[in-house]
């Protein structure tokens, strides 16, 4: 296995984890799992707290940030390009990804900011190195 596509399946976990976490958040934020088990049909029988709201967002974003390097790693994989920069870029991408969640959750804005730069960055980089 290519270091890009080890990334790739250590990015899948991560994103497995931060839902996980969400749904802990939910249960916690509303009195238990009934609500956040259900078809939420309904608005939660009590407010979620910003930090459950918080870790939702991190979770969409992700989601966003994993479709493009997915693409990257598979363009670089299967193109058969994988290099010691595709694959800086690959780990790049994952360090700033499990930095991400808790600056978002701790409301560290500028921080937040820098590390979803860096795994944009690192994955648009990958793209190009493959192009080129």
């Amino acid at each position: 296995m290519t270091p890009e596509l080890t990334a790739l399946a250590l990015a899948a976990l991560l994103q497995i984890v931060q839902i996980g976490l969400v749904g802990w958040s939910t249960a916690r934020d509303v009195g238990g799992s009934e609500w956040a088990g259900s078809p939420r049909d309904t608005p939660p029988p009590k407010p979620l707290s910003h930090t459950t709201g918080r870790l939702m967002r991190a979770t969409s974003n992700h989601f966003e940030g994993l479709a493009f390097f997915t693409i990257a790693v598979l363009v670089t994989t299967l193109s058969g390009q994988s290099t010691a920069f595709t694959a800086a870029c690959a780990w790049a991408y994952l360090g700033a990804r499990v930095l991400y969640v808790p600056a978002y959750v701790a409301s560290i804005g500028s921080t937040r900011s820098l590390v979803w730069t860096v795994g944009f960055v690192a994955t648009l980089a990958m793209i190009l190195a493959a192009l080129f």
